[in-house]
């Protein structure tokens, strides 16, 4: 993939304004659609169109597998915990009013944005690494053979 100058480059011009749309699409989801998954996806999208392109090494040692591990559980903690959070406060689970008794329409913006972020987090997380786990593993044939 050395030779392919042109698809490097605009690999890397690319992929700023592709996390830049996922962010957008993070943080506006509640207003248009959107929201956490599909700005997971398109996050964990810029990472591995940076490893197809430039290997699968070199996007690992932008994003190592520990931390794609750690941020998988770090979303779901997050998810999780807002619902523990109101839980604990003497609500339901996941009832955001809880989270701002005096303005509960307070709550559920900032009960959504979290919930939509720990979603984000671990859809980002969940697809880079099977990204990962697919093209690591090993072929069946070699390409010569087929």
């Amino acid at each position: 993939m050395r030779h392919h100058l042109i698809l490097r480059v605009i690999t890397k011009l690319l992929v700023g304004p592709i996390l830049l749309f996922a962010l957008y699409v993070q943080f506006h989801g509640e207003y248009s659609p959107g929201g956490g998954f599909q700005a997971g996806v398109i996050f964990a999208v810029a990472f591995i169109l940076f490893g197809i392109v430039f290997g699968l090494e070199t996007v690992k040692k932008v994003f190592p597998p520990w931390l794609v591990h750690k941020f998988a559980a770090l979303g779901v903690l997050i998810f999780a915990g807002t619902g523990v959070v109101s839980v604990m406060l003497g609500s339901n689970y996941l009832n955001y009013n809880a989270l701002n008794p005096d303005n509960p329409q307070l709550g559920q913006v900032g009960g959504i944005i979290a919930i939509e972020l720990g979603v984000g987090i671990t859809v980002a997380a969940v697809m880079v690494a099977i990204y990962y786990a697919f093209a690591s593993r090993t072929p069946m044939i070699n390409d010569e053979d087929w």
